[in-house]
């Protein structure tokens, strides 16, 4: 039986993913902050033979090296690690956004997948197997007013899996990094702070994705061939797209 590892799987497209996974025979480990929630995934998916829970905040290195290191020795194996945890924050311009914004994002979007990535990646180079997929955005590609750091640590998240795909060449441990676009999931609601009626703005009059479309993203480049590494993959809603350059036109 395979392991996949979820961080940030307590809602959103981690939680999808652990259902899809577990629907499928996959056994879990899912993390995340909230303990309940943890909690009633597991129950939800099969139990504690099936689905371990690791309650930290990836921000927190020691914490993430101790989940890793303490695993039971049937979850030890991890075949697939998908760097799921995530957040935005704000969506003030750069002169007056909240500094301690920018740092949670750096901390979790940045920190929290380099520690993740580093012990996990040796027994996966030991073992001459392993997948790596790292959730990053559109918005590491394409700025936006407002974006600022959130699309600069995804941009991060970008170049650091290009840069694991070379120091892995020859292993087998392939490496992806996904890219979506707008999606109806939690993330509006954190960025706003729980403003709910600012996070439905963001989904007014569209069609966004869902969770299950990244699930199934996911689930589909695990399913490819071992000798096939999708590099990176935009995977923006039908009612999305680029737009052009803006050009300030006053006095």
């Amino acid at each position: 039986m395979k392991t996949i590892l979820i961080t940030g799987a307590t809602s959103g497209f981690g939680a999808a993913m652990a259902r899809l996974f577990a629907n499928n025979n996959w056994q879990l480990i899912i993390t995340g902050r909230r303990q309940q929630r943890l909690d009633e995934l597991q129950q939800e998916l099969g139990g504690p033979d099936k689905v371990h829970t690791c309650c930290f905040d990836i921000s927190d290195r020691a914490a993430v090296e101790q989940a890793i290191d303490t695993l039971p020795a049937a979850f030890a194996d991890i075949d697939v690690l998908v760097n799921n945890a995530g957040l935005a924050l704000g969506l003030e311009p750069a002169d007056k956004t909240d500094l301690d914004d920018w740092e949670k994002m750096v901390d979790t979007n940045i920190k929290g997948l380099m520690y993740c990535t580093r012990y996990v990646l040796p027994k996966m180079r030991e073992r001459k197997q392993g997948y790596v997929l790292n959730i990053g955005s559109v918005a590491g590609n394409w700025p936006y007013p407002g974006g600022n750091v959130y699309g600069a640590t995804k941009a991060f998240v970008k170049q650091l899996s290009l840069s694991l795909r070379a120091d892995l060449l020859g292993t087998n441990i392939r490496v992806t990094n996904i890219e979506p676009g707008i999606a109806e999931t939690e993330f509006s609601l954190v960025r706003f702070k729980d403003n709910e009626a600012a996070a439905g703005d963001v989904y007014q009059n569209t069609k966004a994705l869902a969770a299950e479309d990244i699930a199934n993203t996911v689930w589909w480049l695990v399913n490819t061939p071992e000798h096939v590494n999708v590099t990176t993959m935009e995977v923006m809603p039908t009612q999305q797209a680029t737009g052009p350059l803006a050009i300030y036109r006053g006095e």
